[in-house]
Protein backbone atom coordinates (compact mmCIF):
# COMPACT_ATOMS: atom_id res chain seq x y z
CA UNK A 1 0.00 0.00 0.00
CA UNK A 2 1.56 3.26 -0.75
CA UNK A 3 3.03 5.26 1.66
CA UNK A 4 3.00 9.26 2.70
CA UNK A 5 6.50 11.01 1.55
CA UNK A 6 8.10 12.84 4.34
CA UNK A 7 7.44 16.32 3.81
CA UNK A 8 9.25 17.92 5.95
CA UNK A 9 12.87 16.21 6.84
CA UNK A 10 13.56 14.94 3.27
CA UNK A 11 16.57 17.09 1.35
CA UNK A 12 15.46 18.86 -1.58
CA UNK A 13 17.38 16.52 -4.25
CA UNK A 14 15.55 13.83 -2.37
CA UNK A 15 12.14 15.58 -3.15
CA UNK A 16 12.51 15.54 -6.77
CA UNK A 17 13.96 12.70 -7.30
CA UNK A 18 10.77 11.45 -5.72
CA UNK A 19 8.12 13.54 -8.29
CA UNK A 20 10.26 12.22 -10.88
CA UNK A 21 9.14 8.96 -9.84
CA UNK A 22 5.82 10.03 -9.28
CA UNK A 23 5.08 11.26 -12.55
CA UNK A 24 6.61 8.13 -13.97
CA UNK A 25 4.25 5.91 -12.65
CA UNK A 26 1.00 8.87 -13.35
CA UNK A 27 -0.92 8.31 -16.47
CA UNK A 28 -3.44 10.93 -16.29
CA UNK A 29 -2.13 14.26 -14.45
CA UNK A 30 -3.94 17.62 -14.25
CA UNK A 31 -1.94 20.63 -13.29
CA UNK A 32 -3.67 23.36 -11.54
CA UNK A 33 -1.84 26.54 -11.63
CA UNK A 34 -1.84 29.96 -9.66
CA UNK A 35 0.18 32.81 -10.49
CA UNK A 36 3.54 31.99 -9.07
CA UNK A 37 3.75 29.64 -12.17
CA UNK A 38 4.48 33.04 -14.31
CA UNK A 39 6.05 35.18 -11.68
CA UNK A 40 9.71 33.57 -13.60
CA UNK A 41 8.10 35.28 -16.95
CA UNK A 42 8.01 38.50 -15.27
CA UNK A 43 4.82 39.09 -14.00
CA UNK A 44 4.15 39.80 -10.22
CA UNK A 45 1.46 37.45 -8.45
CA UNK A 46 -1.28 39.14 -6.01
CA UNK A 47 -0.20 37.93 -2.53
CA UNK A 48 3.42 37.64 -1.74
CA UNK A 49 5.64 40.53 -0.40
CA UNK A 50 6.26 42.10 -3.32
CA UNK A 51 2.36 40.84 -5.26
CA UNK A 52 0.27 43.15 -6.30
CA UNK A 53 -1.84 43.53 -3.83
CA UNK A 54 1.04 44.81 -1.75
CA UNK A 55 2.05 47.37 -4.16
CA UNK A 56 1.44 50.84 -4.81
CA UNK A 57 -1.65 50.89 -6.86
CA UNK A 58 -0.77 54.73 -8.31
CA UNK A 59 -4.37 55.78 -7.21
CA UNK A 60 -6.15 56.54 -4.13
CA UNK A 61 -7.61 52.78 -3.84
CA UNK A 62 -5.98 49.75 -3.02
CA UNK A 63 -5.42 47.39 -5.66
CA UNK A 64 -7.71 44.59 -4.65
CA UNK A 65 -10.92 46.74 -4.28
CA UNK A 66 -9.72 47.74 -7.96
CA UNK A 67 -9.99 44.48 -9.57
CA UNK A 68 -13.97 43.92 -8.72
CA UNK A 69 -16.79 44.58 -10.22
CA UNK A 70 -18.48 47.40 -8.96
CA UNK A 71 -15.51 49.47 -9.05
CA UNK A 72 -15.26 48.68 -12.45
CA UNK A 73 -18.72 50.10 -13.38
CA UNK A 74 -18.44 53.02 -11.36
CA UNK A 75 -15.03 54.30 -11.65
CA UNK A 76 -13.48 53.19 -15.64
CA UNK A 77 -11.19 55.37 -15.79
CA UNK A 78 -9.42 54.48 -12.28
CA UNK A 79 -9.88 50.67 -13.62
CA UNK A 80 -8.28 50.98 -16.83
CA UNK A 81 -5.63 52.73 -15.51
CA UNK A 82 -4.30 50.57 -12.96
CA UNK A 83 -5.54 47.55 -15.53
CA UNK A 84 -3.21 48.83 -18.26
CA UNK A 85 0.20 49.64 -15.63
CA UNK A 86 -0.58 46.37 -13.27
CA UNK A 87 -2.09 43.63 -14.98
CA UNK A 88 -0.78 43.36 -18.56
CA UNK A 89 2.32 41.95 -19.53
CA UNK A 90 2.60 41.86 -23.42
CA UNK A 91 6.25 41.10 -24.06
CA UNK A 92 6.16 38.12 -21.10
CA UNK A 93 7.16 34.96 -22.52
CA UNK A 94 7.34 31.54 -21.30
CA UNK A 95 9.24 29.86 -18.79
CA UNK A 96 10.55 26.85 -17.82
CA UNK A 97 7.20 25.77 -16.01
CA UNK A 98 5.21 26.29 -18.97
CA UNK A 99 7.45 24.53 -21.18
CA UNK A 100 7.50 21.45 -19.15
CA UNK A 101 4.01 21.11 -19.17
CA UNK A 102 4.02 21.23 -22.58
CA UNK A 103 6.88 18.25 -22.91
CA UNK A 104 4.12 16.30 -20.31
CA UNK A 105 1.60 17.06 -22.62
CA UNK A 106 3.32 16.14 -25.24
CA UNK A 107 4.16 12.76 -23.94
CA UNK A 108 0.78 11.68 -23.24
CA UNK A 109 0.48 12.22 -19.01
CA UNK A 110 -0.31 15.46 -18.85
CA UNK A 111 -4.43 16.06 -19.46
CA UNK A 112 -5.46 19.27 -18.39
CA UNK A 113 -3.89 22.55 -17.03
CA UNK A 114 -6.07 24.60 -14.81
CA UNK A 115 -5.23 28.04 -14.53
CA UNK A 116 -6.51 31.05 -12.75
CA UNK A 117 -3.91 33.43 -15.08
CA UNK A 118 -5.06 35.98 -17.14
CA UNK A 119 -1.97 35.91 -19.55
CA UNK A 120 -2.34 33.19 -21.98
CA UNK A 121 1.26 31.89 -21.59
CA UNK A 122 0.40 28.04 -21.53
CA UNK A 123 -0.87 28.23 -24.82
CA UNK A 124 1.83 31.18 -26.17
CA UNK A 125 4.19 27.80 -25.05
CA UNK A 126 1.92 25.37 -26.92
CA UNK A 127 -0.07 23.26 -24.08
CA UNK A 128 -3.99 22.65 -25.98
CA UNK A 129 -5.67 21.44 -23.05
CA UNK A 130 -5.70 24.62 -20.96
CA UNK A 131 -9.00 25.74 -19.17
CA UNK A 132 -8.62 29.52 -18.08
CA UNK A 133 -10.82 30.09 -15.19
CA UNK A 134 -10.01 33.61 -14.82
CA UNK A 135 -10.35 34.46 -18.47
CA UNK A 136 -7.59 36.23 -20.71
CA UNK A 137 -6.29 39.71 -21.24
CA UNK A 138 -5.60 38.54 -24.55
CA UNK A 139 -9.60 38.82 -25.41
CA UNK A 140 -11.69 41.88 -25.22
CA UNK A 141 -15.26 42.49 -26.64
CA UNK A 142 -17.76 45.63 -26.49
CA UNK A 143 -20.27 45.84 -23.24
CA UNK A 144 -23.07 46.82 -25.56
CA UNK A 145 -22.86 44.92 -29.02
CA UNK A 146 -20.42 42.22 -28.38
CA UNK A 147 -17.80 43.28 -30.80
CA UNK A 148 -14.39 41.48 -30.14
CA UNK A 149 -11.30 43.00 -29.90
CA UNK A 150 -7.52 42.04 -28.94
CA UNK A 151 -5.55 43.24 -26.53
CA UNK A 152 -3.14 45.66 -29.00
CA UNK A 153 -6.60 47.61 -29.85
CA UNK A 154 -7.04 48.05 -25.85
CA UNK A 155 -3.73 49.23 -25.05
CA UNK A 156 -3.38 51.42 -28.13
CA UNK A 157 -6.45 53.39 -26.63
CA UNK A 158 -6.17 56.22 -24.13
CA UNK A 159 -8.05 55.80 -21.14
CA UNK A 160 -11.28 54.15 -21.08
CA UNK A 161 -11.44 51.91 -24.72
CA UNK A 162 -14.67 52.02 -26.71
CA UNK A 163 -15.83 49.99 -29.64
CA UNK A 164 -15.66 51.60 -32.98
CA UNK A 165 -18.94 49.93 -33.93
CA UNK A 166 -21.42 51.46 -31.43
CA UNK A 167 -19.00 53.26 -28.88
CA UNK A 168 -19.57 50.89 -25.75
CA UNK A 169 -17.12 50.50 -23.47
CA UNK A 170 -14.35 47.80 -24.42
CA UNK A 171 -13.32 45.60 -21.26
CA UNK A 172 -11.16 42.38 -20.62
CA UNK A 173 -12.75 39.24 -21.40
CA UNK A 174 -11.62 38.28 -17.51
CA UNK A 175 -13.30 37.18 -14.33
CA UNK A 176 -13.27 40.20 -11.52
CA UNK A 177 -14.19 39.98 -7.80
CA UNK A 178 -18.11 39.79 -7.32
CA UNK A 179 -17.99 38.11 -10.86
CA UNK A 180 -18.81 34.33 -10.99
CA UNK A 181 -16.90 31.93 -13.33
CA UNK A 182 -17.87 30.22 -16.26
CA UNK A 183 -19.66 27.43 -15.26
CA UNK A 184 -18.67 24.99 -18.59
CA UNK A 185 -14.74 25.97 -17.51
CA UNK A 186 -15.75 25.29 -14.28
CA UNK A 187 -17.39 21.98 -14.68
CA UNK A 188 -14.81 21.19 -17.62
CA UNK A 189 -12.25 21.27 -14.44
CA UNK A 190 -13.57 19.35 -11.94
CA UNK A 191 -14.42 16.59 -14.35
CA UNK A 192 -10.51 16.28 -14.64
CA UNK A 193 -9.69 16.70 -11.62
CA UNK A 194 -11.85 13.56 -10.75
CA UNK A 195 -10.33 11.44 -13.62
CA UNK A 196 -6.57 12.34 -12.58
CA UNK A 197 -4.36 9.72 -11.28
CA UNK A 198 -1.82 12.87 -9.87
CA UNK A 199 -3.11 16.30 -9.21
CA UNK A 200 -0.07 18.70 -9.18
CA UNK A 201 -0.85 22.11 -7.40
CA UNK A 202 1.89 25.09 -8.27
CA UNK A 203 2.26 27.93 -7.80
CA UNK A 204 -1.15 29.14 -6.03
CA UNK A 205 -1.90 29.77 -2.16
CA UNK A 206 -4.79 27.93 -2.36
CA UNK A 207 -7.30 30.58 -1.29
CA UNK A 208 -9.28 31.66 -4.03
CA UNK A 209 -12.67 29.38 -4.96
CA UNK A 210 -13.76 27.42 -5.98
CA UNK A 211 -10.47 26.37 -7.77
CA UNK A 212 -9.21 26.15 -3.77
CA UNK A 213 -11.74 23.53 -3.39
CA UNK A 214 -10.87 21.29 -6.44
CA UNK A 215 -8.90 18.78 -4.64
CA UNK A 216 -12.15 17.88 -2.64
CA UNK A 217 -13.34 15.89 -5.87
CA UNK A 218 -10.24 13.76 -5.67
CA UNK A 219 -10.57 9.80 -4.55
CA UNK A 220 -6.94 9.22 -3.10
CA UNK A 221 -4.44 11.54 -1.86
CA UNK A 222 -1.92 11.95 -4.74
CA UNK A 223 -1.45 15.25 -5.02
CA UNK A 224 2.04 16.97 -5.18
CA UNK A 225 2.37 20.86 -4.17
CA UNK A 226 5.28 23.00 -5.44
CA UNK A 227 4.83 26.65 -3.59
CA UNK A 228 7.33 28.91 -2.50
CA UNK A 229 4.80 29.71 0.53
CA UNK A 230 2.63 27.29 2.37
CA UNK A 231 -1.04 25.91 1.66
CA UNK A 232 -3.47 24.94 4.19
CA UNK A 233 -2.77 21.21 1.61
CA UNK A 234 0.33 20.91 2.33
CA UNK A 235 0.11 18.01 5.39
CA UNK A 236 -2.97 16.26 2.98
CA UNK A 237 -0.30 16.20 0.00
CA UNK A 238 1.23 13.26 -0.82
CA UNK A 239 4.62 15.23 -1.86
CA UNK A 240 5.60 18.88 -0.78
CA UNK A 241 8.05 21.55 -2.32
CA UNK A 242 8.31 24.64 -1.35
CA UNK A 243 10.59 25.97 -4.59
CA UNK A 244 10.28 27.73 -7.72
CA UNK A 245 7.59 26.31 -9.88
CA UNK A 246 10.02 26.51 -13.32
CA UNK A 247 13.00 25.02 -11.77
CA UNK A 248 11.49 22.00 -9.92
CA UNK A 249 8.92 20.88 -13.62
CA UNK A 250 12.19 21.54 -15.75
CA UNK A 251 14.50 18.75 -13.70
CA UNK A 252 11.39 16.51 -13.08
CA UNK A 253 9.87 16.19 -16.45
CA UNK A 254 11.38 13.93 -18.62
CA UNK A 255 12.81 16.33 -22.25
CA UNK A 256 11.56 13.35 -24.02
CA UNK A 257 9.49 10.44 -23.72
CA UNK A 258 10.88 7.42 -22.25
CA UNK A 259 11.34 4.63 -24.39
CA UNK A 260 9.85 1.23 -23.98
CA UNK A 261 12.17 -1.61 -22.16
CA UNK A 262 13.68 -3.13 -24.77
CA UNK A 263 13.41 -6.59 -23.16
CA UNK A 264 10.00 -6.98 -23.36
CA UNK A 265 9.82 -5.92 -27.10
CA UNK A 266 12.34 -8.24 -27.84
CA UNK A 267 11.02 -11.09 -26.32
CA UNK A 268 7.29 -10.38 -28.01
CA UNK A 269 8.99 -10.38 -31.07
CA UNK A 270 10.92 -13.33 -30.81
CA UNK A 271 7.82 -15.07 -30.23
CA UNK A 272 5.78 -14.20 -32.55
CA UNK A 273 8.64 -14.55 -34.99
CA UNK A 274 8.62 -18.42 -33.36
CA UNK A 275 5.12 -18.63 -33.60
CA UNK A 276 4.70 -17.22 -37.22
CA UNK A 277 7.85 -19.65 -37.90
CA UNK A 278 5.83 -22.50 -36.44
CA UNK A 279 2.56 -21.45 -38.48
CA UNK A 280 4.42 -21.80 -41.71
CA UNK A 281 6.62 -24.74 -41.10
CA UNK A 282 2.93 -26.19 -39.80
CA UNK A 283 1.45 -25.22 -43.33
CA UNK A 284 4.37 -26.17 -45.52
CA UNK A 285 4.22 -30.08 -43.83
CA UNK A 286 0.52 -29.89 -44.66
CA UNK A 287 0.67 -28.93 -47.54
CA UNK A 288 4.22 -31.68 -48.36
CA UNK A 289 2.36 -34.28 -47.18
CA UNK A 290 -1.56 -33.36 -49.46
CA UNK A 291 1.15 -33.33 -52.56
CA UNK A 292 2.48 -37.21 -51.50
CA UNK A 293 -1.05 -38.25 -51.07
CA UNK A 294 -1.96 -36.52 -54.82
CA UNK A 295 1.24 -38.29 -55.62
CA UNK A 296 0.05 -41.67 -54.75
CA UNK A 297 -2.90 -41.60 -55.66
CA UNK A 298 -1.86 -40.46 -58.99
CA UNK A 299 0.32 -43.32 -59.44
CA UNK A 300 -2.25 -45.99 -58.49
CA UNK A 301 -4.20 -44.90 -61.03
CA UNK A 302 -1.69 -44.73 -63.12
CA UNK A 303 -0.56 -48.38 -62.93
CA UNK A 304 -4.48 -49.56 -62.75
CA UNK A 305 -4.77 -47.70 -66.63
CA UNK A 306 -1.75 -49.54 -67.38
CA UNK A 307 -2.87 -53.22 -66.40
CA UNK A 308 -6.63 -52.30 -67.87
CA UNK A 309 -4.57 -51.03 -71.39
CA UNK A 310 -2.48 -54.68 -70.79
CA UNK A 311 -5.30 -56.54 -70.85
CA UNK A 312 -7.62 -55.01 -73.49
CA UNK A 313 -3.90 -55.80 -75.61
CA UNK A 314 -4.13 -59.53 -74.85
CA UNK A 315 -7.94 -59.96 -75.19
CA UNK A 316 -7.72 -58.11 -78.76
CA UNK A 317 -4.68 -60.80 -79.78
CA UNK A 318 -6.18 -63.81 -78.69
CA UNK A 319 -10.11 -63.11 -80.48
CA UNK A 320 -8.35 -63.90 -84.32
CA UNK A 321 -7.73 -67.51 -84.29
CA UNK A 322 -11.56 -68.04 -83.23
CA UNK A 323 -12.91 -67.00 -86.01
CA UNK A 324 -11.22 -69.37 -88.70
CA UNK A 325 -13.01 -72.54 -87.14
CA UNK A 326 -16.12 -71.07 -86.81
CA UNK A 327 -15.72 -69.94 -90.86
CA UNK A 328 -14.96 -73.71 -91.47
CA UNK A 329 -17.97 -75.26 -89.29
CA UNK A 330 -20.20 -73.39 -91.23
CA UNK A 331 -18.64 -74.38 -94.60
CA UNK A 332 -19.36 -77.93 -93.67
CA UNK A 333 -22.67 -77.45 -92.61
CA UNK A 334 -23.87 -75.75 -95.88
CA UNK A 335 -21.68 -78.63 -97.94
CA UNK A 336 -23.87 -80.99 -96.27
CA UNK A 337 -27.39 -80.06 -97.13
CA UNK A 338 -27.13 -78.95 -100.64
Amino acid sequence: METRIDRLGTVREDKLRQLRQIIADSEYIVFLGGAGVSTESGIPDFRSGTGIYNSDSGVKYRPIDIIAHDFFMEHPEDFFDFYKRKLIYPDARPNKAHKALVRLERQGKLKAIITQNIDNLHQEAGSKCVIELHGSVFRNYCMDCGKKYDLEYVVAQEGVPHCEKCGGIVRPDIVLYEENLNHKDVDDAIKAVKKCDLLIIAGTSLTVYPAATFAQFLKHDRIVIINKSSTYMDLKALLTIHDNVGEVLDICVPKRKPAAPRKKTGTKSKTASKAKTSTKTKTAAKTTAKAEVKTKTTAAKAKTTAKSASAAKTGAKKAPSKKPSTSKSAGKVNDGKS
